[in-house]
């Protein structure tokens, strides 16, 4: 039977973990630990048998209400929009309450309780001395506009710093004074975060097994501000359980078929690195973080001995029309190829990444179809070079409904 990849079923996974309900599915939170439920249900759904397993996740940034930033000099006045013009710096210290104080560059003298308009972080030791009232640092946008969130990253400071818009961090300075007041009330949280896995069947002794991955947790939404992380990674969740189901009766029984849906990849990539130690040794890993959006081509990097995986990916790509290329891929498979295994990562965009922006509709139902069939043939070519041949479909042959 030809399998048949259905397009409206990898739209429809995108549209509901994107949904309100899961809450931008930050590691750790209510919409979060949701997300895991309803996917366990999506593996059972397919015939898997699914366990979790929980981890602790230290250093996540948590945004408690939502900051604020104005700046006023002479007739000016500005009002930041949160995420447009302004965003919390991961460095920064909680400032719950908002904060005023006269607006310094970072050559001018006497810094006590002012704002600090700086290039970069290099005066922070000077400012924290000083007894500045903060950094303000310049951040670029994405093409839309918007500053991409983060939730982990280096240790807090001391001192509130605030990543303002460059264009707007440029006027300031050209003003060279003023009065800015501002907010950060961002805090650092430990979370629980719990990985979702489905197995399909155990290898045959002396067989490989594969082991399809993908992370489900986003950045979690603002207090006031939906973040649907729909292509990062709704997208990639959405291929490996399609590309499991067509899978599961394609392989041979001596081929093993697990599912991993990974939590904690925003906040360090710690479901996988709890997850990597205890997998089978020699198992394929493919992981997928990112399928909205295919342009000039799928980013693919190889880790660990990769050698004959990474020939399966290239004759899956020529099978199935899909152009690959080298990139980098900072994803989960890099901690499976830390411990010796042989793991690729694939991506194919994320229009709006991190951002509010980042909706179900920017996600292409053509190259969720197209990671999809990549993957599939991935897996199928790796049986055929494993101990005897199976019945392989035409690269024509896995056909899209819907």
């Amino acid at each position: 039977m030809t399998p048949t990849v259905s397009g409206s079923r990898l739209k429809s996974t995108v549209a509901a973990l994107a949904a309100d309900r899961f809450a931008g599915r930050r590691v750790g939170t209510p919409g979060g630990r949701a997300a895991g439920r309803w996917l366990a249900g999506q593996l059972r759904a397919i015939g898997a048998s699914v366990t979790t397993d929980e981890f602790p996740v230290a250093g996540v940034r948590e945004l408690y209400r939502t900051p604020e930033f104005a700046w006023s000099a002479g007739s000016t006045h500005r009002r930041g929009a949160h995420r447009q013009d302004f965003a919390e710096h991961l460095v920064s210290a909680d400032l719950p309450a908002p904060r005023t104080g006269e607006l310094v560059v970072a050559d001018s003298t006497g810094w006590r309780d002012k704002w600090v308009l700086a290039p970069d972080l290099g005066v922070a030791a000077r400012a924290r001395i000083e007894g500045a009232a903060g950094l303000l640092v310049p951040r670029g946008t994405d093409s839309a506009g918007w500053m991409p969130k983060m939730i982990a990253g280096p240790p807090v400071g001391v001192l509130p710093v605030i990543a303002v818009r460059t264009g707007l961090h440029d006027e300031m300075a050209r003003a060279g004074s003023g009065t800015v007041t501002a907010s950060m009330p961002l805090r650092t949280v430990e979370a629980i975060g719990s990985n979702v896995h489905g197995v399909l069947r155990e290898p045959a002794a002396g067989s490989p097994g594969v082991l399809l991955t993908a992370h489900f947790d986003g950045v979690g939404d603002d207090p006031q501000q939906r973040l649907p992380a729909a292509a990062d990674n709704a997208s990639g969740v959405a291929v490996v359980l399609e590309a499991a189901r067509l899978l599961a009766p394609l392989l041979p029984d001596r081929v093993g078929l697990a599912v991993s849906l990974l939590d904690g990849e925003e906040a360090g990539a710690r479901g996988s690195a709890h997850h990597a130690p205890n997998v089978r040794s020699g198992t394929y890993v493919l992981n997928v973080d990112g399928a909205a959006q295919l342009g000039d081509g799928a980013a693919v990097e190889a880790g660990g001995p990769a050698h004959g995986l990474l020939a399966a990916l290239d004759q899956a790509g020529w099978e199935t029309g899909v152009p690959l290329r080298a990139g980098a891929m900072p994803s989960d498979n890099r901690r499976y190829a830390a411990v010796g295994l042989p793991a690729i990562g694939i991506g194919m965009g994320m229009p709006g990444y991190q951002t509010p922006a980042e909706t179900a509709d920017r996600v292409e139902t053509t190259t969720l179809v197209a990671a999809t069939r990549l993957v599939v043939a991935t897996v199928l070519r790796l049986a055929v070079h494993s101990r005897g041949l199976i019945a392989l479909p035409h690269k024509d042959e896995l056909q899209r409904e819907g």
